[in-house]
């Protein structure tokens, strides 16, 4: 036959029931403890005894910050149900207001568009003529602007290039300047003359350079240094 199911309530007896409280204690600790090793869990315990004595666990000694969370939680929890009711309560309001406002918006893009003009009377169609002349008016002044940006940055990379391209030219004159200085140099020594072979006559003497100007004379005329060819040479050049 099982146990029965036992019936909770206080310990009449102050003796049993500090007793009971002693034991209880500890094992609740206890419980604290491996739940918060066993499940990487963040437990904070706090029980007051009945003569007021305080008895706290917490994960790493960390019993302000789970309070801190604990009342952040509490307090988000209060805010998050009282706003899910007054947003309620403010959307039923919203709404209508929306929907008339989409409707609006919808039916000016097609006036701006030239469309569903019928049922608008002199005033509304001056008004949206004026509206899409002022329209037009900044379309225009934006345009311009940006033209004005674009064509003073073209300008600017031009003068860029003109710069670029004037360095560019200054140095290929000081290369072409260097180059024509080089070709221009002069030798310090003139190179030597080379000497004039000596003549050979035939049927001669062997002369050395020079030995004509010196037996011709001071006008300059050359001697004639020929003779007569030997009968061996004539008899060969004959064969």
């Amino acid at each position: 036959m099982g146990r029965g199911r036992v019936q909770l309530k206080r310990i009449e007896n102050k003796i049993s029931r500090q007793v009971t409280f002693s034991k209880r204690r500890s094992g609740l600790l206890k419980k604290a403890h491996e739940i918060s090793v066993l499940c990487d869990a963040e437990v904070a315990l706090i029980v007051f005894s009945t003569k007021g004595k305080l008895f706290e666990y917490s994960t790493d000694s960390s019993m302000e910050k789970i309070i801190e969370r604990y009342e952040r939680y509490s307090y988000a929890e209060q805010r998050l149900n009282m706003t899910n009711d007054e947003s309620q309560e403010k959307w039923n309001l919203e709404f209508p207001k929306l929907v008339a406002r989409i409707e609006l918006l919808q039916r000016n893009i097609r006036n701006y568009v030239g469309e569903g003009l019928d049922p608008l009377n002199l005033r509304e169609l001056q008004s949206l003529e004026q509206q899409l002349d002022t329209a037009l008016k900044r379309i225009r002044t934006r345009k311009n602007q940006l033209m004005h940006e674009s064509i003073s940055e073209l300008q600017k990379k031009e003068r860029s290039l003109q710069e670029q391209n004037n360095l560019l030219l200054k140095k290929v004159k000081e290369k072409e300047q260097q180059q024509q200085n080089s070709s221009n140099f002069v030798f310090p020594h003139p190179p030597p003359q080379s000497l004039r072979p000596s003549s050979l006559s035939i049927g001669g003497a062997f002369e050395p350079a020079g030995a004509q100007n010196e037996q011709g004379g001071d006008d300059g005329t050359i001697p004639n240094t020929t003779s007569p060819m030997p009968p061996w040479l004539l008899r060969h050049a004959n064969k």
